[in-house]
């Protein structure tokens, strides 16, 4: 799936539209906490305006409803921040495809960045409506994607606007190709002992990459809340545990096509309520008793989880091993990334709440790669084909 990337295209003149996700999270008074995803987009967008071209990115923020007071979804931060990190003005339009957007796009010179409002402030983004798409394409000479947490979207900004641009340039970022490169060569031709950690709490959300890692990898690591429901299908004792009761016969036959590469926890950290302070147990799995519930894998399944990621080469880590935003319960989730810290393996982190744990325990700079789309890496897991990438100029 090798695409052309921004660096293919001549830029100098041109006005490129680029797709990134700026999609970052605001406190109550509308500053930034976290501005990862505008940083990880400075390569691709310094690529443009270093080479002379005009750029202007579009991005969503949350998700805002017709008729309601959406001014907390503005992106005016995300361009204001982008301003800080580029050390130049950034230019803002108050409308997406409106006046402001047509004005400020048509006055815009080379080297100069314009950030247009927030999409989901139209209704056509995500229903990907085609008049919409048209109107934003007119805006651009070329088309660059960069926000590989939508990859999995066919909304307006991600497909519908490249098929509006037919004989003009349409590739991906370096975020993009990155993602690319790193999920899909581990899925293709993994490194082994490839080994996958899957946590969080629905079987029902993760069943389609189960059954298509167990047919590449050599294990599959469970943990999480789904654990339960996989121990309820082996008939054991969950106590008062999230479990999916509807999907235990769809457990017993991934238990059965798994066979030992599947590897469920051997012991169960519990509490009497699900809170920091509750009365805490630790048992073996499937012997969780009446009042309790699993809310993180025990230290004998920590350990032995450790032990496999350290003879892996290629790990996958998507979603959470018990309730890591609780200390006593993230104990799970934090020797997984130890252990995935400490080896010299190929390691790939899911977006999310794994890509949180690894960030917040300092590991971010001992692991590979860490995704920035948790829908979107877990759909390549899955297998799946994006079309958004899909129509993107081949190399």
């Amino acid at each position: 799936m090798a695409k052309k990337t921004i660096a293919d295209i001549d830029v100098a003149g041109k006005t490129v539209l680029m797709r990134v996700d700026f999609n970052v999270p605001l406190d109550d008074n509308l500053n930034i906490t976290d501005d990862l995803r505008i940083r990880m987009a400075l390569p691709s967008i310094k690529s443009v305006l270093d080479r002379g071209g005009k750029l202007i990115l579009m991005s969503h923020l949350g998700r805002p409803k017709s008729g309601q007071d959406n001014s907390k979804f503005s992106l005016k931060p995300a361009a204001d921040r982008l301003g800080e990190l580029l050390g130049t003005p950034v230019f803002f339009a108050t409308d997406t495809i409106g006046e402001d957007a047509q004005a400020k796009a048509a006055a815009l010179k080379a080297g100069e960045t314009l950030v247009l409002e927030n999409l989901r402030f139209n209704d056509g983004e995500k229903k990907g409506d085609a008049e919409f798409a048209q109107k934003l394409a007119a805006f651009a000479d070329a088309y660059c994607n960069d926000a590989f947490g939508t990859c999995h979207r066919t909304d307006a900004s991600m497909v519908g606007v490249p098929n509006a641009m037919p004989g003009k340039d349409k590739v991906v970022g370096f975020l993009v190709e990155k993602e690319i490169k790193f999920l899909s060569d581990a899925i293709s031709a993994p490194t082994r002992p490839f080994v996958a950690i899957l946590g969080g709490a629905k079987v029902s959300d993760k069943i389609n990459v189960i059954n298509n890692l167990l047919g590449i990898c050599d294990k599959v690591l469970i943990g999480g809340a789904m654990a339960y429901t996989f121990e309820l299908a082996k008939g054991g004792k969950v106590g008062g545990s999230l479990v999916e009761a509807d999907k235990v016969d769809l457990a017993k036959e991934l238990l059965a096509k798994g066979g030992d590469k599947l590897v469920l926890p051997v012991d169960t950290n519990c509490g009497d309520a699900f809170a920091e302070d509750c009365n805490k147990l630790t048992v073996d799995a499937g012997q969780i008793p009446d009042g309790y519930e699993g809310l993180d894998i025990g230290p004998k399944t920590a350990e032995l989880y450790a032990n496999i990621i350290k003879g892996a080469k290629t790990v996958v880590w998507n979603g959470p091993m018990g309730v890591s935003e609780m200390p006593s319960f993230a104990k799970g989730t934090i020797a997984v990334a130890q252990a995935i810290a400490d080896t010299d393996c190929i390691s790939i982190i899911g977006g999310g709440d794994s890509a949180a744990a690894v960030k917040k325990l300092g590991f971010a700079d001992k692991v590979t790669h860490v995704s920035t789309g948790g829908g979107a890496s877990l759909e390549m897991l899955e297998g799946k084909k994006f079309e958004a990438v899909e129509i993107l100029d081949e190399k």
